[in-house]
């Protein structure tokens, strides 16, 4: 009986630490980015990376001294860009972007991504690439 006691707590306690870290992997808006600090700079795609909960840009931006700086920018999830008809070749590297965005509290070269405009006018991710 003792046995089964011990199994069947180790194996709720297991199951419930699981599904509780899943949960709370995604995290709130306001810890991680800062609507009193925005962005908005023109930038070179260096890399995407399609993920979930959020796929990533990350993009070249020559700073005020001359220096190129890569900004990671938060996107939309992966799965919300294929709904949209986007697929992962479809931002090469080298595109230019016009981004706005809000910066990471912690105040390093990151920031939630809220619009960004290629060359042609055309809003990224609004509907599909072609």
């Amino acid at each position: 009986m003792i046995s089964f006691f011990k199994t069947t707590t180790l194996l709720l306690t297991f199951s419930l630490t699981s599904f509780t870290n899943n949960a709370f992997s995604h995290h709130a808006f306001a810890a991680e980015f800062d609507r009193d600090k925005p962005i908005s700079f023109t930038g070179t795609v260096t890399e995407m990376k399609w993920a979930n909960p959020h796929a990533w840009i990350y993009v070249d931006v020559e700073n005020s001294n001359g220096e190129i700086i890569n900004w990671a920018l938060e996107t939309r999830a992966a799965n919300n860009l294929i709904r949209l008809g986007w697929r992962p070749g479809d931002l090469p590297v080298g595109t230019i972007l016009q981004i706005q965005g809000w910066q990471a509290r912690n105040n390093t070269p990151t920031a939630s991504l809220s619009a960004a405009t290629l060359p042609d006018g055309r809003p990224l991710f609004s509907n599909s690439p072609n």
